[in-house]
């Protein structure tokens, strides 16, 4: 069997995708629709060819909407901006005046109401939040300790929720059955075969009366509503799974301190009154006042619609819902929720449009279109020929009798004549318009989505979900990802020696002890519980700052005792571009220490001191320096994590004094003591070598980007397969800073070839991912912090931590990868990939039922002036095709056969020369068959000696049959466009063999019961037989079909050279320039 892989240069690996960005002449060629210009998405759908637009373009950004949201958006921030204007005016006249605020309306058993709070909040009143004794005062009224929080009982929560409400917003209903029955009420075919319908009904109730009048425009009615229902009830599955899918991306998980416990609650499930910690990337997640911070900076934009970074202390301490953390870290409380918040009022106004169209669905329209165009050329030539030789006697009825001549034949059976005949080709169009192919991607899309949450997969955008299908190269963080995250010290160096453990505890002298335990309780964003019935300690926060608060309580450390010990004077938060986090601390005695720690080497390079054995301060000379580089070295080559803990003396009267000054505060970073050097071992994750081995065998590059030193990241990757021991490991690691360094052309080429980058940078990830695309690459990248958002944002799918990733990772991303594990992204990979063969399996199904109706019923009319498939029997065809064959193609689940070959190339042509060869075959087949029975039937039949009536619906009834069971038998086929074996895991597809038989039994009481409205008569089993036997020829055909070998070159090249396709081309053309012009 012929089987085209990609070399390097091939489209099929992407790599000729020199600027998937750039205009392309073609209007439904856009390879990337993640920051596609709105006037692009306009200009295709303005080209398609649709019969019912709201039907294929549900599941597309709805322009106009995205248009209004916005609008919306404006005249909230407005409204809001001036209520605040108007109360800031009310406090200054107030203040003028020496006027109290009133005092506040008791809620429940709360002295305050939720009136006086959101006045407050809502409106930065900071006059009446100091009138009512500032935070601390605030947080009595609502019975909150500012430092454990609310008690956190279920009583305590819901007299919270009953005198404050809850953290929910009312949501805009969602579409109802009866929207989406109305939609797919509004398909212009259908509309037409409806009124075509009533007109025969009207017209044979005349003429035959109303016994035997109304089968004809019945049947067609009933078929019609068939044909609507089941296309409504389809649609409105797939929505409830979207609506599902929707709901668990707003179910954010928000750590609270209750009970002076740090726990995870749902952003739903918060109240007013809790004490939430927040750190750089979070979401705010209701409106609150800042108790306390340490360089609190917060983005507003998304509630302000400016771009500003606003600095909260205690003189501006208003945070609101929806914002998010820039920098720093603090502590709120939570003051009003839902729908008492901004951000509440927000959401409540605005409907969430979760269209939005995927490269794949924009190139089916373009599939679609042109498959439309040759239909309704052939519908139309079908109309004028049978119109023609109506009218000029050549149609003759089953006994011979001419049924229409000139001056003799009643108008009203005349017109009944003309519309059966508009109805036949009305029925055509139906056929050849593939409305469903578009709408597939949705279902399969669906589908997928789905499942993938049961592969610890949310997907928050469609279009990634086929993009990972293309994906050639995947840029990975280490640790969490590749490795476990669950970290220990398991090493330690202080003093120029290791330091031993004896019976747990880490043996150093009681002066370095006390200085290591004082940096890490202080300088740290983590918490240790002890609860007071006894138990077990809890530790809370980062691995990496767990595993170093653990460490800290082996040397003894009583963490809120020594915290209670100093005062915090500034912050410097953990920044993974300087990569090290800072604290000054004020002791009893007036002495201030700053306290740093970070990557070791980073915080070695900042220390020119440290302390020997006997305590004393001693001036680190070379040797010392290369001494302790040497233990970072051998820690980081046993693939530990190296942390440094240093610490610098300094005098108070050199701290700055004023509140703003100590915001604005450098703290010194030189010319530190050093305490010690952490080994923290974090173990590679089970089964992430098979998964990295998957992934290269699949042709997709594992590429490991990681903050940590370049010899623990090789020591990884050599574990995890990324790097083999073979290999030159010279060209394939790089260090981050030397990575920026290179000129562009430089970082290209470097690019292609690294595996590992070590002590990086958010930004030279950035950069990498830039390079990497203009290589041609389809690029997959992992990131969790706040930094890594412009490289998610920038790269083709960006994949989110769900344990460690920030909100504002999370919301840069496409996909949230639930568990953190690296296999998990391998899994997207192999969905990826089954989107697009799934699609592909039900185009090669679709166009085969196309071609074969069509060609049958144009060479029937032509030639004889009747078409053998009825206008009724064509709507089941319909029906078979769009709807189901989609649901029983489109849901099939992935296999490794898919990791077998070389990503999907975006440009690779939609209908691969395999199925060109598999449909033709098939159609081909169908065709000289089914036209072999028209034309010879009843003499292949025995039939000459029957009525010319009786013997024709025989014929044509057998024709019917055969035809539909030759899509059945295809149906197995399209399975595996591939592969011989076309059965293999069909009884794992459940849904497919259900559609089969539900398929097949439908279409046995077709034949047997419902002649009168399908124009058919019972088949005796014969006929059965020879019907099943031509549909089960398929099969074999299949077989031998497969070992044809096929041309490298794809078809379409060939076909787009000719003349008619060259006239379609400019009929596009004048489309879309009509469309313009218009607007």
């Amino acid at each position: 069997m012929s089987h085209s892989t990609g070399s390097p240069n091939d489209v099929e690996a992407g790599s000729n995708r020199s600027g998937d960005d750039e205009e392309s002449s073609n209007v439904f060629d856009i390879t990337r629709t993640k920051h596609a210009p709105i006037d692009r998405l306009r200009r295709w759908r303005q080209a398609a060819l649709v019969l019912n637009a709201s039907r294929r373009f549900r599941y597309t950004l709805d322009l106009k909407k995205e248009e209004e949201k916005k609008q919306t958006l404006r005249k909230i921030r407005a409204h809001a901006q001036a209520i605040r204007a108007a109360f800031l005016f009310k406090e200054s006249v107030t203040q003028e005046n020496g006027i109290l605020p009133p005092k506040p309306s008791s809620a429940g058993e709360f002295p305050i109401g939720q009136k006086e709070i959101a006045s407050i909040s809502r409106d930065h009143n900071f006059t009446t939040l100091q009138q009512y004794g500032g935070v601390k005062g605030l947080g009595e009224l609502l019975k909150t300790s500012l430092e454990k929080g609310i008690p956190g009982s279920d009583d305590d929560l819901l007299k919270r929720k009953t005198a404050y409400g809850s953290n929910t917003y009312p949501r805009k209903k969602p579409r109802s059955f009866w929207r989406f029955l109305w939609e797919a009420c509004q398909d212009l075919t259908l509309i037409i075969l409806m009124v075509a319908a009533v007109a025969s009904l009207a017209l044979g109730i005349k003429t035959e009366g109303i016994k035997e009048g109304w089968y004809d425009g019945g049947s067609i009615a009933f078929a019609v509503l068939l044909v609507i229902v089941v296309t409504a009830i389809s649609d409105y599955k797939q929505s409830l799974q979207f609506q599902n899918l929707n709901e668990e991306k707003r179910n954010i998980q928000i750590e609270v301190i209750r009970g002076g416990r740090r726990v995870e609650v749902s952003i739903y499930d918060l109240v007013v009154g809790d004490v939430i910690p927040l750190n750089i990337g979070d979401q705010v997640p209701a409106d609150g006042v800042l108790i306390t911070g340490h360089s609190l900076s917060i983005d507003e934009s998304s509630m302000t619609g400016e771009s500003k970074i606003v600095r909260k202390d205690s003189k501006e301490p208003f945070l609101m819902s929806g914002c998010k953390v820039a920098d720093g870290n603090g502590i709120m409380l939570v003051t009003s929720v839902g729908i008492n918040t901004e951000w509440g009022l927000l959401m409540a106004s605005i409907s969430e449009d979760t269209g939005e169209e995927t490269p794949l669905q924009v190139r089916l329209n373009g599939v679609a279109t042109f498959i439309g165009v040759v239909g309704l050329t052939v519908a139309l030539l079908v109309l004028c020929v049978l119109l023609v030789r109506y009218f000029t006697g050549h149609t003759t009825n089953a006994d011979g009798t001419t049924q229409f001549v000139a001056g003799k034949t009643k108008f009203g059976k005349a017109i009944d004549g003309a519309i059966k005949i508009v109805t036949i080709a009305v029925t055509i169009v139906v056929v050849a318009v593939p409305e469903g192919l578009p709408l597939a991607v949705t279902l399969t899309l669906a589908y997928s989505m789905r499942k993938m949450m049961a592969d610890k997969a949310l997907v928050r955008r469609l279009s990634a979900c086929e993009t990972m299908g293309s994906a050639t190269t995947i840029c990975s963080d280490k640790t969490g990802t590749l490795t476990l995250n669950q970290m220990t010290v398991v090493e330690s160096c202080a003093c120029l020696k290791k330091v031993n453990d004896s019976d747990g505890k880490p043996d150093l002298s009681p002066k370095i002890s006390s200085l290591i335990i004082e940096g890490i309780a202080q300088n740290t964003t983590g918490n240790v519980y002890v609860p007071e019935t006894g138990g077990d300690v809890e530790v809370t926060g980062s691995p990496t700052e767990k595993a170093i608060l653990q460490w800290a309580l082996k040397l003894g450390m009583n963490f809120e005792a020594t915290r209670s010990q100093s005062s915090i004077l500034h912050v410097f938060p953990f920044n993974s571009e300087k990569k090290r986090g800072g604290v000054a601390v004020k002791l009893p005695n007036n002495e201030v220490h700053i306290h740093w720690k970070g990557a070791a080497e980073i915080i070695l390079a900042s220390c020119t001191r440290y302390i020997d054995d006997n305590d004393q301060v001693v001036a680190m000379d070379d040797n010392k320096l290369m001494l302790f580089r040497k233990s970072i070295e051998d820690m980081a080559v046993g693939s530990l994590r190296c942390v440094a803990i240093a610490y610098l003396p300094y005098e108070l009267e050199n701290v700055p004094t004023g509140e703003q000054q100590l915001a604005d505060w450098a703290m010194p970073a030189d010319d530190l003591v050093l305490l010690a050097i952490v080994g923290i071992k974090d173990p590679c994750r089970p089964g992430v070598a098979d998964a990295v081995r998957l992934c290269q065998n699949a042709g997709v590059k594992v590429r490991m980007v990681t903050g940590d030193n370049v010899q623990t990241a090789k020591a990884i990757a050599l574990e995890c397969g990324i790097l083999h021991a073979d290999s030159d490991l010279s060209e394939l690691l790089i260090e981050g800073k030397d990575f920026r360094e290179l000129s562009d052309r430089r970082r290209e080429e470097v690019a292609e070839k690294i595996s590992v980058m070590g002590r990086s940078s958010p930004n030279d990830k950035l950069l990498l991912v830039q390079a990497l695309r203009r290589r041609g690459h389809v690029v997959a990248v992992t990131g969790d912090g706040t930094n890594d958002a412009p490289a998610l944002h920038e790269a083709d799918i960006g994949l989110a931590m769900g344990i460690q990733g920030t909100e504002v990772a999370k919301e840069s991303s496409d996909i949230i990868i639930l568990d953190d594990n690296f296999a998990s992204v391998v899994k997207v990979v192999r969905w990826g990939r089954s989107v697009y063969a799934n699609i592909q399996k039900f185009i090669q199904f679709q166009l085969t039922v196309n071609v074969a109706a069509l060609v049958i019923n144009v060479v029937a009319a032509i030639s004889s002036g009747a078409v053998p498939l009825n206008a009724v029997q064509l709507l089941w065809v319909n029906l078979i095709m769009d709807t189901l064959g989609a649901l029983a193609l489109a849901t099939e689940p992935p296999t490794n056969h898919l990791m077998d070959r070389l990503p999907v190339g975006r440009r690779e042509p939609l209908i691969t020369n395999i199925m060109w060869r598999n449909l033709l075959i098939q159609a081909v087949y169908q065709i000289t068959v089914l036209l072999i029975l028209n034309f010879r039937g009843k003499s292949i039949l025995n039939l000459e000696h029957d009525s010319t009536d009786h013997a024709d619906k025989v014929k044509n009834t057998l024709i019917f049959n055969t035809f539909v069971l030759c899509q059945i038998f295809n149906e197995f086929n399209a399975r595996k466009p591939d592969e011989f074996n076309i059965f293999k895991g069909i009884t794992k597809n459940y849904l497919f063999m259900g559609i089969i038989a539900v398929t097949l039994v439908l279409q046995i009481l077709i034949v047997e019961f419902l002649g009168k409205f399908t124009t058919t008569v019972r088949l005796n089993w014969k006929h059965w037989l020879i019907s099943v036997v031509i549909a089960f020829i398929s099969w074999p055909l299949a077989v031998v079909g497969k070992f044809i070998p096929v041309p490298e070159t794809p078809f379409h090249k060939y076909f787009t050279r000719s003349p008619p396709f060259k006239f379609i081309t400019r009929i596009f053309h004048w489309r879309r320039e009509r469309a313009e012009g218009s607007q």
